[in-house]
């Protein structure tokens, strides 16, 4: 889009030279091509190493804007962003791609439907009723239990096998909220990309990113009901049981362990090495490696089972 029409989409003036955009992106992703905004004060640092071409701001942050940038200033540059993120996002398919390659060796389902752009590897087996949308891509040895859903733009790796009813790249659940308490939502412009010998199990979700990546690197183990946010990533090898949920833009590390029902807030990070009990509830980063948790408040392990004799002992 031009940027003129940008302006005028989100209230502001703008008399300067036209130039294209195009695309929407978080303050250190985003290209000199791209638009970015600040939605948060702690944000501010990120403003001056920004290559985005024009940020939008508000009153009070936008003297943070570097030269290279052009500040557009709005009252609420959240909801403003969320208002343009639907103007960037692609359709859901896309008739213009090519039809899609299925590798030698492969087993596709006639109950199958796998859209135009699509490319699935070597002696994979695809199941009845699965989805694999536009522009996906699929590794070798790759297997794909009955009614798997992949939205467009998602990529799964060589040797993984995901199990029925999982979904992956469904919207995160993101929205802006005016003064009023009405909300509009964030169309999620990324992707998911799951790399090799991931194995995933049955009615799993895991979300699209908003902008860039939801990640789940190698080796990783999850298990049924899991829920992945937007723009999460989960290192090497760690392992989700079931019911486990995990809000958004969270980093983990490899070989990282949640227990049943224990659940992750958002934009965390936890460090390698680290196990959860079941029904831990993190709020806060944990930056030691190796450490097991238990309980909400989250608390060592060991403390928790002291904690718990002395309760005991309390109500006999």
């Amino acid at each position: 889009m031009k940027i003129s029409e940008i302006a005028t989409i989100i209230g502001v003036d703008f008399n300067q030279e036209d130039f294209e955009i195009t695309g929407i992106n978080t303050l250190k992703s985003a290209s000199k091509t791209e638009l970015s905004f600040v939605s948060n004060s702690k944000y501010i640092n990120d403003i001056k190493d920004s290559k985005a071409r024009a940020i939008i701001v508000d009153a009070n942050t936008k003297e943070f804007v570097p030269e290279n940038s052009i500040a557009l200033v709005v009252e609420s540059p959240y909801w403003e962003m969320a208002k343009l993120s639907k103007y960037f996002a692609p359709s859901i398919e896309d008739e213009t791609l090519p039809e899609p390659k299925i590798g030698e060796g492969s087993k596709v389902s006639p109950k199958a439907e796998i859209a135009k752009g699509a490319t699935i590897g070597e002696n994979c087996t695809i199941m009845a009723h699965v989805y694999i949308g536009a522009n996906v891509t699929i590794g070798d040895n790759t297997t794909l239990h009955p009614s798997v859903c992949i939205y467009r733009d998602c990529k799964v790796g060589s040797d993984c096998i995901i199990h029925a009813n999982t979904t992956i790249g469904s919207d995160g659940f993101g929205f802006a909220t005016s003064k009023l308490g009405e909300h509009k939502k964030i169309y999620q412009n990324g992707n998911v990309v799951i790399e090799d010998s991931v194995e995933i199990g049955s009615s799993t979700a895991i979300d699209r990113a908003a902008f860039g990546t939801t990640l789940i690197k190698k080796g990783v183990r999850i298990d049924n009901l899991v829920q992945v946010g937007h723009n999460c990533e989960i290192g090497e090898y760690s392992v989700l049981v079931s019911q486990a949920g995990i809000a958004g833009s969270t980093k983990m590390g490899r070989n990282v362990v949640m227990g049943g029902q224990s659940a992750i807030a958002g934009h965390l990070e936890i460090a390698a090495f680290t196990t959860m009990a079941a029904r831990s509830g993190v709020t806060k980063s944990i930056k030691e490696s190796g450490l097991t948790f238990a309980g909400f408040p989250l608390m060592e392990h060991r403390l928790w089972l002291k904690l718990q004799a002395k309760l005991a002992k309390l109500v006999k």
